[in-house]
C-alpha cells in the first residue's frame, strides 16, 4: 500500500473519530434536547452541564477524551506495524491526533460547527505523551476550580501541556502541541472577550 494512502486513511480515521458529536448525541438520546439550543450552543461537556444533567456531562467528557486517545493509539499501532516495512515513515501520531482534534472542532456532520477541543486535546495529549496529558489535566482542574471559569481552565491546561512538552518532552511534538493550543485559543476567542468584559459565565451558572 502506498505510504500516502496510509497517511490519508489515518487522517480520515482521526477526523472521523473526532467529529462524532457525543454531547449532541447523548443529550438527544437521554435528555430529549438539542444541546445546540442550550446555553452557549456548544456541543461540549461544559454546555451539557448547563442542562443540569451532570451524568450526561460526565459521559460527554469521557467520550470526548476517549476519541482523542483512541485516534492516537490506533495510529501508533499502525506506525509500529509499518516500521519494519518502510524506511523513515512519518510519525502518524500528530496526523491522527491533530485530525481528531480538528474533527471535534469542525465536524462535517454539523456544518463544521463543533466544540472547542479541550477534552479531545486532553485525550490526544495523554495518548501522545502522558506527562503532557497530566500537566493539562492538573492545570485545567486547578485553574477551573480557582477561577470557576471552565474556559480559563481549558485554555490554561492546553498552554501547560505545550509548555511541558517544550521544556521536558519530545522535541518532535512541540510544534504539534503548539498548533493545537493556538487553535484551541482561537476557538475560545468569544470566551476571552467575555472574560475581559466580566461577562463570562462561571461554572454552575446558567447562561
Amino acid at each position: 500500500m502506498s505510504p500516502w494512502l496510509i497517511i490519508a486513511l489515518i487522517l480520515l480515521m482521526g477526523y472521523g473519530l473526532g467529529s462524532i458529536p457525543f454531547g449532541l448525541l447523548f443529550a438527544r438520546r437521554f435528555g430529549a434536547i438539542d444541546i445546540r439550543a442550550v446555553g452557549s450552543g456548544n456541543i461540549g461537556a461544559t454546555n451539557v452541564l448547563r442542562t443540569g444533567r451532570k451524568d450526561l456531562a460526565a459521559l460527554t467528557l469521557l467520550f470526548d477524551i476517549g476519541k482523542g486517545v483512541v485516534a492516537v493509539l490506533l495510529a501508533r499501532c499502525v506506525g509500529h506495524h509499518l516500521a519494519g516495512h518502510y524506511l523513515h515513515f512519518p510519525d502518524l501520531v500528530p496526523i491522527a491526533g491533530g485530525s481528531a482534534f480538528i474533527g471535534h472542532c469542525y465536524p462535517v456532520w454539523l456544518r463544521f460547527r463543533g466544540g472547542k477541543g479541550v477534552a479531545t486535546m486532553l485525550g490526544v495529549s495523554f495518548a501522545t505523551w502522558w506527562l503532557a496529558g497530566f500537566a493539562f489535566a492538573f492545570v485545567w482542574l486547578l485553574s477551573a476550580k480557582l477561577s470557576r471559569y471552565s474556559s480559563v481552565g481549558g485554555m490554561a491546561g492546553a498552554i501547560a501541556a505545550t509548555a511541558t512538552t517544550l521544556f521536558f518532552g519530545p522535541t518532535a511534538y512541540i510544534s504539534f502541541f503548539a498548533a493545537m493550543t493556538i487553535l484551541l485559543l482561537w476557538r475560545h476567542q468569544d470566551n476571552i472577550r467575555r472574560l475581559l468584559l466580566g461577562k463570562e459565565t462561571r461554572i454552575g451558572e446558567k447562561k
